[in-house]
Parts: C-alpha cells; structure tokens; sequence
C-alpha cells in the first residue's frame, strides 16, 4: 500500500513519533490512521514497561504565575539523560503539562496526570507512556505542587534543574523583593517557614543528634540537653526562611528584610523542587 509523505506527517504531528515509525504504522495499519495511532502507543507501553525499572534522574523543574499573580505551580517532568532534557521537544511537553495545571489547578500529581493531554484523546499519563515510547527513555511526571496567596512569584534558576514558587500575605508592587525570597528559598533550601512550621520530628531528630554530639564532645550529660536546645535554635536560624540571613546582606533575616520593604509583608507558604 501506497502511504503519502503528508499521511506520515499528519500522523507525526499527533503523536510526535520519528517518520520512520510513522510509515512503519502506517503500513502494519494498512492506511487506516486511528488504528496507526494504535499501534505507536502500543509500542509506547512497551517500551514505557521495558524501562520502567529504569533511574529517571535528569529532566526539568519549571513553575509558572498565574497572570492575576495568585496563584503558582510547580512541576518535574524526569527523563533518562541531559541530552533529552535539552531537547525543544521535551521543554515544550512539559511547558504543556504546566499550562494544562495551571488553569485546571488539580488537587494532587494523580489528578494532574489524569487530566487531557490537549486534544490527543489521551490524559497526561497516558501522553507521557507515549512519549516515553516516542523518545525511547523512561519519562515520569514525578512532581507537582501549587501555591495560593494575596500574591504568589515563581523563579525558574538557570538550566530548569531548580525552581521555587512563594506565596506572599499582601499584594502590592514588589515584585523584585519577591523574586528575591524566591531566589532564596531556591538557593538556601529552607526546611519550613518558620520554627513552628518545622515537623515535630524533624525537631526530635535535631534534639537527639545535638545530645549525642555534646556527650561525645565530654560534655556532662546533664548539660547535654541545654547544649542540644542552643543547637536547635541555630538548625531554626539557618533553616527556616524566616529567620535565614538574606543571601544579600547577611546582616539582616528575611522576616527583617521584608519588614523595611512593607510593615507586616510577609510569607505564607513556599515550594521549591530542584531534581539534585
């Protein structure tokens, strides 16, 4: 049977598979084009199963504003090797996969991926079990979050390997101290908020390491706990974003530092995802 080169680009299009994969669809399908479409995401689950014991540690982080400034996300969309990474192609699907969360705002990753795909005829996850076919690496939406304030700014660092979105209690112009506080959650990894915004356990553990460090230091036990708790306030000072020393001047915190820019501007919430 006799397949057209605009045959084989139409079907391309759609499924974004090599022209070589598309006539060989095309052929095995006998012309039919749904049924050729069948058949490429056929092979997408095969291969998506063949790898899926695979490590998807390369891919991009990327989050996105809404455009009245209330609302963020932020996903990972993995794949096997940089070279993927950078391709236009992937930063596009993924780009997608951003846009289709920002405006339907699904509660959680599950509800994300089982969102449409544009005007495919599939959801994101089965999108992504097709592409994984098309690319030939494992590809794994692993990652997703938002973020709802008075005002919210997103910050994407050089290369999409690290993002962050943070979420202000006011509205105003102060866009550049924003992106600022996102750089710095970006940048610093800040545990939680503030020290009361930091899981029991995590201050548990911190109270714990900080005794055994003072006992094996010689310090007497009795002191040990009195030592752990000075301990503890430097992990708040160092951890919380509150309280870290602004990457920009370290002579002043970040709760500081938003003080000068407004009286009572703060945080309400941050997300950062970096893929290291």
């Amino acid at each position: 049977m006799k397949i057209t080169a605009a045959e084989v680009n139409k079907l391309r299009k759609q499924t974004g598979a090599g022209m070589m994969d598309c006539k060989k669809a095309l052929v095995e399908a006998e012309g039919d084009f749904d049924a050729a479409v069948d058949i490429l995401r056929k092979k997408g689950q095969k291969v998506a199963a063949n790898r899926s014991e695979r490590d998807a540690t390369e891919g991009v982080v990327l989050a996105k504003r809404s455009e009245d400034g209330t609302h963020g996300a932020i996903i990972i969309l993995n794949c096997e090797t940089d070279f993927v990474a950078q391709n236009s192609d992937f930063m596009q699907f993924a780009e997608n996969i951003l846009e289709i969360a920002m405006k339907e705002k699904p509660a959680d990753l599950d509800a994300l991926k089982a969102l449409p795909y544009k005007d495919s005829g599939l959801t994101i996850g089965e999108k992504i079990t097709e592409q994984t076919g098309v690319i030939g690496e494992k590809i794994d939406l692993s990652s997703y979050d938002t973020v709802k304030s008075d005002k919210v700014i997103s910050y994407i660092h050089p290369g999409n390997k690290l993002a962050s979105v943070v979420g202000f209690n006011k509205a105003g112009d102060f866009d550049e101290v924003a992106r600022e506080v996102a750089m710095q959650v970006a940048a610093m990894a800040p545990v939680a908020l503030d020290k009361d915004s930091v899981p029991k356990e995590v201050v548990e553990k911190e109270i714990e390491v900080g005794k055994d460090l003072a006992i094996q230091e010689g310090k007497p036990e009795e002191l040990a706990e009195k030592i752990a708790m000075g301990r503890l306030n430097k992990f708040f000072q160092e951890n919380t974003l509150l309280n870290q020393a602004f990457i920009k001047d370290n002579k002043k915190s970040i709760k500081q530092y938003l003080g000068e820019t407004e009286k009572g501007l703060s945080v309400t919430s941050f997300k950062r995802f970096s893929l290291s």
